[in-house]
């Protein structure tokens, strides 16, 4: 009888060992994965800062900053905004890029447009606006537009293009 009380309290020692265990975890990764989560601080700051594609996240007690802008005071000033929250350590990964220049985009436009063989014997014209850039003209085959349309996406600075083409012979 003595074996078969010792063979019990092992058995419910194990099982009592094993529900602890699994109280513990079931308890710790909750808290672990709250230190982890991502809270979204957007809508917080994107009122005081015009940035392009702003975003702001805290992930960890760390506030993330990202989004576009010519301007370096605005990444700045969204850096000390999100300090003023109360955050401490602030990653602002806000890129300052400079202003596309219109003009030359423009005469790279067209002056890689008349030297491509392809499409000699075509009309155009190029405007560009802040990068975006509307093609319009002539061209004999419709093979023409899917060219110039590709020369023009391949320079620097250039964010669109739209093709106002018409075919040779239409009106």
């Amino acid at each position: 009888m003595c074996t078969a009380l010792v063979e019990s309290m092992k058995t419910r020692t194990t099982y009592l060992g094993a529900a602890t265990l699994a109280a513990l975890c079931f308890i710790a990764i909750p808290a672990h994965a709250d230190s982890n989560a991502v809270v979204d601080l957007t809508a917080q700051l994107q009122n005081d800062v015009k940035i392009d594609g702003f975003s702001a996240i805290e992930v960890g007690s760390i506030v993330v900053l990202r989004g576009t802008t010519a301007d370096a005071s605005l990444a700045q000033r969204a850096g000390v905004l999100a300090q003023n929250l109360g955050y401490a350590r602030v990653a602002n990964l806000i890129r300052v890029v400079t202003p596309p220049d219109d003009a030359a985009i423009q005469r790279t436009a067209e002056r890689k447009l008349s030297n491509h063989r392809s499409l000699d014997g075509c009309k155009f014209r190029v405007d560009s606006n802040a990068g975006n850039i509307t093609l319009a003209g002539k061209v004999d085959h419709e093979l023409q537009k899917d060219v110039a349309i590709n020369v023009l996406r391949q320079i620097d600075g250039v964010r669109s293009v739209h093709c106002d083409l018409l075919m040779n012979g239409s009106n």
